[in-house]
């Protein structure tokens, strides 16, 4: 089991992260909450992290915090919620706002996610009461090392928009409501981190 990951990150394209670790290119999927935490490509970065184990696939999900790997393990044990729709929660909320909703019975939050529908959204709420005490706290993001200067054959803006529109479809939005939900906030942010977190948060 692999737990545990300390490396250069290569490659951030949301849900997507290269890290390597000596010498060894290690290929992540990561919640949005976990990219907002990340530094700039070509530095160092501690993750913890979840390997999934399927008959045609072995994938890694990488996280900043404890807490949120925790969170994602829970959710696997949910009837009905599997990694992308885990991934797409904590994209859409960290592990707090999670315990909140669970606490305040808050369906609208959840159904606000995509892929969630009220059933569901009830059926999380009822399902994680219980779980929330055995989350962790830690936070595992380290950073050093300087970041590696931006291509520029790269389209800047445009490349990071589409990147953006890419990381909501992956997250389970339809790609004409990933565009949309895209282009609507679009204020010439230049990575498209920051346009997927104004997109979540609108969608929110």
């Amino acid at each position: 089991m692999i737990g545990r990951l300390r490396g250069e990150i290569l490659v951030k394209r949301p849900p997507y992260l290269l890290i390597e670790v000596g010498g060894v290119g290690y290929e992540l999927e990561a919640p949005m909450s976990t990219f907002y935490e990340l530094p700039p490509v070509g530095a160092t970065v501690t993750l913890v992290t979840h390997l999934a184990v399927r008959e045609d696939a072995h994938v890694l999900y990488g996280f900043a915090r404890e807490r949120d790997r925790d969170l994602f393990r829970a959710l696997l044990r949910v009837s009905g919620v599997g990694a992308k729709m885990g991934l797409a929660i904590l994209s859409g909320m960290d592990a707090e706002r999670f315990a909140r909703c669970v606490e305040q019975e808050d369906v609208h939050a959840l159904t606000r996610l995509p892929g969630i529908g009220t059933k569901t959204a009830q059926r999380l709420l009822m399902e994680m009461r219980g779980r929330l005490n055995a989350l962790g706290a830690g936070v595992a993001v380290l950073t050093a090392g300087a970041a590696v200067p931006a291509d520029p054959r790269r389209g800047g803006a445009d490349d990071a928009l589409a990147d953006a529109v890419s990381a909501l479809v992956a997250l389970g939005y339809k790609p004409a409501d990933a565009n949309r939900m895209a282009r609507a906030v679009d204020d010439g942010a230049t990575t498209s981190e920051e346009i997927i977190r104004a997109a979540l948060k609108a969608a929110g």
